[in-house]
């Protein structure tokens, strides 16, 4: 882990932090609004958690086969059952973060159960065969060393002193680098780091798929011991989530495209987006266009110097 990435990592933590801070300002916060953020989270993690895995429901599809129960037509009965079982699956989680469970074998494999069910013959069982991860550079351990490795696993997060962002990268990474079940880990370890996040208090995330290719490029990052790659993802996947927490909550914050944003500023769409996919400017990108703020621009604005009232 060279500097520069460190760097990186940690600025993105103190910004998910700073915002982390102004949403606890208002709390407590309106349930209703909760609920309906954690509603739309919902959805879009289980569209985004399957179709990094090939699922090829769109977002609209994945809203009707979860919420009207419809049959898409031309798709796979796969993809149909991937979905409700993923949202099912967040719901689980999401009770879990609300009792604080620890991290131990029941959780995991109740989640991997709910995952899977109907799509592999052993859902929420340790594999029993060898297997290889396609595009890894290691090579998980043998089935039969699984459950040492798994309770080593548990005692590592479980006591782990780190910032929430750093130890939900290491929850995550060391999931998917045990690989315990034949097939799901992806899904599993993803539902595991949002349960750390929610049970320390942080909305859940969404690892989208456009990032599918640098998603998987920290995961190589993380085989070779730097975690700070996925760590900066999450850290900045949970910024775009707090922004629309506080969207919902203040006028100051309330979202908008950069297009509109830069209106009345001598900043392009352009040149504001380059700085969003930095992580210089506090942005999410939600159906392929980056949203911010009034209060996110003018912290952009005061920290290079260029506002003024």
């Amino acid at each position: 882990m060279n500097k520069a990435d460190t760097d990186t990592m940690l600025r993105s933590i103190h910004r998910a932090d700073a915002l982390r801070k102004q949403l606890d300002d208002h709390r407590p916060l309106p349930l209703d609004a909760v609920r309906r953020l954690q509603k739309e989270i919902r959805l879009r993690h289980t569209y985004h958690t399957d179709a990094i895995e090939g699922n090829t429901l769109t977002l609209n599809e994945t809203r009707l086969v979860v919420e009207e129960g419809i049959t898409i037509s031309g798709k796979p009965l796969k993809d149909h059952i991937e979905a409700r079982n993923g949202h099912e699956a967040f719901g689980t989680m999401m009770d879990m973060a609300t009792k604080k469970e620890r991290i131990g074998h029941v959780p995991v494999q109740k989640l991997h159960e709910a995952v899977t069910r109907g799509v592999l013959h052993d859902p929420g069982r340790y594999r029993t065969t060898n297997v290889r991860i396609t595009g890894s550079t290691i090579t998980p351990p043998p089935f039969i060393k699984v459950v040492k490795e798994m309770d080593r696993y548990f005692e590592i997060v479980n006591s782990s002193q780190g910032h929430p962002v750093e130890v939900s990268a290491l929850i995550h990474h060391g999931l998917v680098r045990i690989h315990p079940f034949t097939d799901g880990n992806g899904r599993v370890a993803r539902l595991l780091m949002n349960l750390h996040l929610m049970s320390e208090g942080y909305p859940p995330i969404v690892l989208r798929k456009e990032d599918r290719k640098r998603y998987y490029l920290s995961l190589r990052r993380a085989d070779g011991g730097d975690l700070s790659y996925l760590t900066d993802m999450i850290a900045k996947a949970l910024q775009g989530s707090l922004l629309l927490y506080l969207s919902a909550l203040s006028d100051d914050h309330h979202l908008k495209p950069l297009n509109e944003l830069s209106k009345g500023t001598k900043y392009s769409q352009e040149y504001l987006s380059l700085r969003a996919r930095q992580g210089r400017l506090d942005a999410v990108k939600i159906d392929g266009t980056w949203y911010s703020s009034n209060e996110a621009l003018k912290s952009y604005l005061l920290g290079i110097g260029q506002y003024s009232s």
